[in-house]
């Protein structure tokens, strides 16, 4: 039996172990098909950040440089209008997402989580313009960089027991999830689900942190098998130098519902998910290390 069985309350009545989730992540999601109302949403969200406003400015003015076509750029709308819609979500939502498990970090969990979630959240978006499969580029963003959010959240219940569940993973070259399971009767992809579903975020996102070590279960959902291929590639490519990564199998199911093919035409697609992850990673670099 587990040292503990953890339920859905417990898990979400100890909500207070992570930072407010920033709640206008899903009011962008809902004006994702209302390009006028996006836009609204976004020019808000950023405008009370200020670290999100000099994130944005900062790289409208770059572009602006390439292209001397306008002086210095210094309000949001014309950032972006210069940069892009795409380009402007996605700095929003990282950068949010950041300083919300940023918030953990200063208890001391390791940065080590919130890159390896990063590397997952670009795999997932560059994976998403690379497949046949509909699926929205924010929504496997948002996925990826949330797909392991119940680890944090069992780090911050009880961080010595987390850290021996990795050290038996580690030596034992078995699944954390399968030793969540042995010592608190859930694993981390569950808990991360239910705290997706309390933060009324999309059910095709709360499906992906459900089944990402269990694609198979869940393949009518596309999101689910990209999340699952993000991370085992994320792995592979050693995104965030992290000791703990491993390359764990992958399911072929997963990989036939994507249309994935591993040959030589992939390379640009890797060279452009490591360059994009390390960049994105940049961003927290101020977080405390292990």
């Amino acid at each position: 039996m587990p040292a503990l069985m953890l339920t859905r309350d417990d898990v979400i009545g100890r909500n207070h172990l992570l930072p407010s989730f920033p709640h206008f992540i899903t009011e962008i999601l809902a004006a994702l098909d209302d390009p006028e109302g996006s836009l609204t949403v976004l020019a808000r969200c950023i405008i009370r950040d200020p670290i999100i406003t000099a994130r944005v400015l900062s790289v409208a003015n770059m572009a602006a440089a390439r292209t001397r076509r306008m002086s210095e750029v210094s309000d949001i709308y014309t950032a972006i209008s210069l940069i892009g819609m795409s380009q402007v979500r996605q700095i929003t939502l990282v950068s949010s997402l950041g300083t919300f498990v940023g918030g953990v970090a200063q208890n001391g969990i390791p940065v080590t989580f919130w890159q390896h979630c990063v590397s997952v959240g670009v795999c997932c978006e560059e994976l998403a313009l690379h497949i046949s499969e509909p699926v929205s580029t924010d929504a496997a963003l948002i996925a990826g960089l949330l797909h392991d959010i119940g680890q944090i959240w069992l780090y911050g219940f009880n961080a010595e027991v987390y850290r021996q569940c990795w050290h038996h993973a580690l030596t034992h070259a078995i699944g954390i999830e399968d030793v969540e399971r042995a010592h608190f009767g859930i694993d981390h992809a569950t808990i991360g689900a239910w705290l997706a579903e309390h933060w009324a975020l999309p059910p095709d996102i709360v499906a992906a942190i459900r089944s990402h070590h269990a694609p198979d279960t869940a393949l009518g959902t596309p999101l689910v098998p990209l999340v699952h291929v993000a991370e085992v590639l994320s792995n592979a490519l050693d995104l965030d130098d992290r000791a703990e990564n491993r390359v764990t199998s992958i399911s072929s199911a997963a990989c036939q519902q994507l249309g994935l093919v591993w040959d030589e035409d992939m390379r640009p697609l890797f060279g452009r998910i490591e360059a994009r992850s390390r960049h994105a990673n940049a961003f927290f670099s101020h977080l405390p290390k292990p």
